[in-house]
């Protein structure tokens, strides 16, 4: 009786130790690997030696020169809320 309590206790003490998920480990990230390649409009688009297209040359300079000093001198602030007050901060 002992020997068949033991051998009892050490299948279901041995099963705890297996390894349940086998087939959902397998294909973790798939979702994500999915929904990326769907998001992705052009997956060669870094192959190409076509220039950007929508854009001409003198308003991209512009936009990345406006881009680079908004850090350089960040937009005043405004204030939204003006309750009573003077607008844009002038008496």
């Amino acid at each position: 009786m002992f020997k068949a309590t033991t051998l009892a206790l050490v299948l279901l003490v041995g099963t705890g130790c297996t390894h349940v998920t086998p087939h959902y480990d397998a294909r973790f990230g798939d979702a994500v690997r999915g929904a990326r390649q769907q998001m992705t409009l052009n997956p060669d688009a870094g192959r190409s030696a076509d220039p950007a297209v929508g854009m001409d040359g003198r308003a991209a300079r512009e936009s990345m020169q406006r881009y680079q000093d908004s850090y350089k001198k960040p937009p005043p602030v405004v204030n939204v809320i003006n309750i009573g007050g003077a607008i844009g901060g002038e008496k």
